[in-house]
């Protein structure tokens, strides 16, 4: 599972992944260059963060 979030969303993500997952997340900031092209999952702003487990 993989989660794309932005700011106000992180907390949402976190919770969203630890209930579906059972699991620890790994929160990993994205780098500029990606953010450019990657929406949050959850509105329309720009993706700050990916939420998963790899």
């Amino acid at each position: 599972m993989e989660i794309k979030s932005c700011e106000n969303h992180i907390g949402h993500a976190l919770d969203m992944f630890v209930g579906n997952e059972k699991d620890f997340p790994i929160m990993e900031k994205l780098e500029e260059a990606e953010k450019l092209s990657t929406k949050c999952d959850y509105c329309e702003e720009q993706a700050e963060y990916i939420v998963g487990n790899k």
